[in-house]
């Protein structure tokens, strides 16, 4: 008598059935085509793994040869199984791949998981490949995981699904994971299962061909099962659809990325400010932000994030207090809370009095709280309750190193007994290892994460400190703006010669037509191609003046002296003219003066620098900070990604360093907030309306006092087609 395929003892709704992705994440029945009778190969581990996680659904083995696969009767195609079949998991050589979904589509299969490789990971001819299956599956209306990946698990009993070769079945829990490599997979739930972390879903998106990051962003939004998201991404396929994604989910989950690619690979020459400064990697930081989604450097970071996100209350602001039984640990538990934006504020009056009352003479009650190395379980308890009773305290880190005589399993229960009622976030480091076992088990069961060394702690709270500030506020938006035009911009623009290959240099009145068609003021400004051309345009405008060379070539015009500024006669603005020429022609230079352009001063106001470059991936990346000649130097700018919100506008001018130069500074005048941020909204219009801007300078911006609005001094434009 043949085998039976393994099926469900009574057929049941999935916890996922209505969600976008759930004949892939959540079938009914699944059929592993490739699965192999022998252990050690991919179709035999995968199969393996179908059978011995619980999976509550049918399995049917599909094997060209065999009668049945590890005690399963199989199929010698998907054709021949007998009942529908949500899932197929593809484990065949790449080229038998097409026509194995061909044989899906014909037997009604709803989705594909592809494992096999050799597609676009590999060169052109698998990226053709990749193109032919994946022109298959959506003409069938089918959705696909991979190809070139590990598989995915659901770990909800009511499903059980492991369609994976990976060796680790983690424990269930509220975590889903999207990984891009199937190594790092491999390795990130071996991880989990070793912390102790709960894994709802996990899928391994490989060559992203069909399903992506953003499509399982959709999918975990509203699933019930799963509180915080993790991602492991390599790039980005839509990053603007991301961020609307991310952006609405961050809302109502965290989300949190290793994104990878930090190399040189992302940095490129720029002639602008702006190129200069973007350096590497900043647009993917930027666009992250935006989103409110968390980066970390490392697997172990999102890990040490993750369990303080899935197990704790978010915290309503950065103030910590710090209780040890050991000064050391306590300090520098510490220095990492302020190494990353975490204060320790004073204890009220009232706590420090009523630690007092129970801990020994020698023990400091101040922040830190330092109870010494003879701290009982029930000092734990009660100092725990106090602090988080504590006005001025917003969440609690615990430090336990163990002496001879007490047993970290008891402080592990009386931590337990102290957060009992709390809202505030609490973790806990317990340093060394005798007895720890025991211990991080109570503190799991208690649900309270707890960290190998105070440095990890402390970062972990950082990152859950920044997006609880940012679910604090209010939702963004792009607003409206009044006395813009696209096409009188263009307009400005396209009477010069056709941009070709990299593009031109814009002439400094096309420049300030630009500006002014999106509402940004600019001072009076006039060319001349003369030296007495240049005397008397200066006294048409009025004394003092400014003048600058105009060069299509010299895009620095203060690397060769082509500033000069404060011209307060005609005399003075003649010999400015002189030596600009004079300095060009020592360099061999004099043939790329155009002229000058003699310009009103605009004093009394703080220079700002708003610019703005071409990611080839991210689009126009959007930067602000303090400017001047030196702006390169201090490279003190911040940057995001197009389309800015009002938020991001305001956002920027806090993140600066020098933030608090707007404010004035040591009676300096305080600068126009509220029309620095419009200029930046501005600018982002503008760039968004006219995709020929592939970089722009404005360096400086004269941000006058409050009420008087900014002038855009200098300015700089490059289009290209």
């Amino acid at each position: 008598m043949s085998p039976k395929p393994k099926t469900p003892s009574v057929p049941q709704a999935r916890p996922c059935q209505e969600r976008p992705l759930a004949n892939l994440l959540c079938p009914r029945s699944v059929a592993v085509i490739g699965a192999s009778r022998r252990r050690g190969q991919l179709g035999g581990e995968i199969f393996h793994n179908m059978l011995s996680n619980g999976f509550t659904g049918a399995v049917y083995p599909v094997h060209p040869k065999a009668a049945s696969v590890q005690g399963v009767r199989a199929y010698a195609s998907i054709r021949e199984v007998p009942d529908a079949v949500d899932l197929a998991v593809i484990v065949v050589p790449k080229g038998a791949v097409a026509g194995v979904v061909d044989e899906c589509v014909s037997a009604g299969v709803k989705g594909i998981v592809v494992i096999s490789a050799g597609f676009a990971e590999v060169g052109e001819a698998g990226r053709i490949l990749q193109g032919e299956v994946l022109a298959r599956v959506r003409s069938a209306g089918m959705r696909m995981i991979g190809p070139n990946c590990l598989g995915v698990i659901n770990t909800n009993p009511a499903v059980g699904l492991n369609a994976t070769f990976a060796p680790a079945w983690p424990p269930p829990g509220n975590v889903a994971f999207c990984s891009q490599s199937g190594a790092v997979g491999v390795a990130i739930l071996d991880f989990a299962k070793q912390l102790g972390i709960g894994i709802s879903q996990f899928v391994s998106i490989g060559n992203k061909a069909d399903v992506s990051g953003n499509d399982l962003l959709e999918h975990w939004e509203d699933d019930p099962g799963t509180r915080v998201i993790l991602l492991y991404l390599e790039s980005f396929g839509n990053p603007r659809k991301f961020v609307e994604i991310a952006r609405r989910v961050s809302r109502k989950k965290p989300i949190l990325i290793v994104k990878s690619g930090r190399t040189a690979a992302g940095a490129r020459a720029a002639s602008s400010h702006t190129g200069a400064l973007a350096g590497l990697d900043v647009a993917a930081d930027a666009l992250l932000g935006q989103a409110g989604v968390i980066r970390v450097g490392t697997i172990q970071e999102l890990f040490d994030a993750a369990i303080l996100l899935s197990n704790q209350p978010p915290a309503a602001g950065n103030r910590v207090a710090i209780l040890t039984n050991a000064g050391g640990p306590g300090i520098m538990a510490a220095d990492a809370c302020e190494s990353n934006g975490l204060v320790l504020p004073q204890l009220s009056p009232g706590t420090e009095a009523a630690l007092r009352e129970f801990l020994p003479k020698e023990a400091s009650t101040r922040n830190p709280v330092d109870m010494v190395a003879g701290a009982t379980p029930e000092f734990y308890e009660k100092a725990l309750g106090l602090l988080l009773r504590d006005e001025n305290i917003d969440s609690v880190i615990s430090l336990f190193v163990p002496p001879l005589i007490t047993a970290p399993l008891e402080v592990a229960q009386a931590v337990r007994r102290g957060v009992v009622g709390t809202k505030k976030p609490v973790l806990t480091c317990f340093m060394g290892s005798h007895g720890v076992p025991q211990a991080l088990d109570a503190l799991r069961e208690g649900r309270i994460p707890s960290y190998t060394f105070p440095e990890s702690a402390a970062m972990a709270l950082a990152r859950a400190v920044r997006y609880g500030k940012w679910l604090a506020r209010p939702e963004a938006r792009v607003p409206a703006l009044e006395n813009i035009s696209a096409e009188r911009a263009r307009e400005a623009f396209r009477r010069g010669p056709s941009s070709e290959g990299k593009g031109r240099w814009l002439r400094p009145d096309e420049v300030r037509g630009v500006l002014d068609a999106y509402g940004l003021r600019s001072p009076r400004t006039l060319f001349a191609s003369s030296e007495q051309g240049a005397v008397e345009a200066a006294r048409e405008i009025g004394f003092p003046v400014a003048l600058k060379l105009v060069s299509d070539t010299i895009t620095h015009k203060s690397d060769v002296g082509g500033v000069v500024l404060g011209l307060e006669h005609a005399d003075s603005v003649g010999d400015a003219f002189r030596a600009i020429a004079s300095r060009l022609a020592v360099l061999g230079k004099r043939d790329e003066m155009d002229g000058v352009m003699i310009q009103e001063m605009a004093g009394g106001g703080l220079e700002a620098f708003v610019g703005v470059t071409q990611d080839p991936l991210y689009g126009p990346l959007i930067g602000f900070g303090i400017g001047g000649v030196h702006v390169e130097v201090w490279k003190d700018v911040v940057f995001r990604v197009h389309p800015l919100t009002d938020l991001d506008a305001r956002e920027m001018l806090e993140q600066i360093r020098g933030a608090r130069l707007l404010d004035g500074y040591r009676g300096s005048p305080a600068a126009d907030r509220e029309a620095l941020a419009d200029a930046l909204l501005r600018v982002s219009c503008m760039v968004g309306e006219l995709p020929e801007i592939r970089e722009l300078d404005i360096n400086p911006l004269m941000a006058m006092p409050p009420g008087r609005g900014v002038i855009a001094v200098d300015a700089r434009i490059r289009v290209c087609r």
